[in-house]
C-alpha cells in the first residue's frame, strides 16, 4: 500500500450542478452537513492531505479548511479539467480523486486502488463494481475514483487541449488498471434534489 502521506486527496466539486437545477452540488444538505463534508471526512483518514476542485463559491468551499483550485481550462470541461488542476496544484506523487456528490464512498478506497497500482504497476488505477441489469452482469467502471501517478498530468493536459473530454477515453490512453469493489452503494452519486430527499437518514 502507497503510504498516505504520499497521496493528496482531491475533491471535484467544479462542475455546474445541471440536474440539481443548477446549484453547486457539494454545498447540498445530506444529513445536517454538506455533500462534500462527508467525501472530506471518509477521505481525511486516507490520504495525507487534501484539495477541493472548484469553480464557484470558492470562500465557501475555503471555509472547510482546504486548498480550494480553479479549472485551468475555462469553460466548465468536466471533471478532466478539475484533474487537471489538481495534479499541477498537488506535491505528493500520487493523486486519489472522488466527486463531491458521492458522500458513501469506501473506507478502504486508498489501500485497494494502491494495491493494485502497485501491483500491475499501473499509471491509474480506476474502482469498479459488478452490476445487474435486465438479467445482463457487467462490470461497472466508476472512472472519477481514480488514484493515479501525477506523471500523466501532461499528457492529460495534452489530452484536453486537443479536445478530448471523455475520462474513460483518457484512461484508455493511459496505462490504468480496473480494481474490483464489492458494494456498489458506496458509488452512488447524489445527482438530483429528489435523490438528495432519497438518500436522507
Amino acid at each position: 500500500m502507497i503510504e498516505k502521506h504520499l497521496i493528496t486527496g482531491l475533491i471535484l466539486a467544479g462542475g455546474q450542478g445541471t440536474r440539481m437545477g443548477r446549484v453547486n452540488k457539494g454545498l447540498q444538505i445530506l444529513d445536517g452537513k454538506p455533500m462534500v463534508q462527508h467525501v472530506l471526512e471518509r477521505l481525511n483518514d486516507q490520504v495525507g492531505t487534501m484539495l477541493i476542485n472548484a469553480n464557484q463559491d470558492l470562500a465557501r468551499y475555503a471555509e472547510f479548511g482546504v486548498t480550494v483550485c480553479q479549472d485551468i481550462t475555462e469553460g466548465f470541461p468536466g471533471p478532466l479539467a478539475g484533474i487537471e488542476a489538481g495534479l499541477r496544484q498537488c506535491d505528493t506523487p500520487f493523486l486519489l480523486s472522488a466527486p463531491c456528490d458521492s458522500p458513501f464512498l469506501p473506507l478502504d478506497l486508498v489501500q485497494r486502488l494502491s494495491d493494485d497500482l502497485l501491483r500491475k504497476q499501473a499509471d491509474i488505477a480506476i474502482a469498479t463494481t459488478t452490476e445487474q441489469k435486465h438479467g445482463t452482469t457487467y462490470c461497472q467502471r466508476h472512472p472519477v475514483f481514480a488514484l493515479m501517478n501525477v506523471s500523466v498530468a501532461n499528457q492529460l493536459s495534452q489530452f484536453i487541449v486537443g479536445g478530448g473530454r471523455k475520462v474513460d477515453l483518457w484512461l484508455d490512453q493511459c496505462k490504468t488498471v480496473e480494481v474490483a469493489f464489492p458494494d456498489s452503494h458506496h458509488f452512488l452519486n447524489v445527482n438530483t434534489l429528489h435523490e438528495l430527499q432519497q438518500f436522507s437518514t
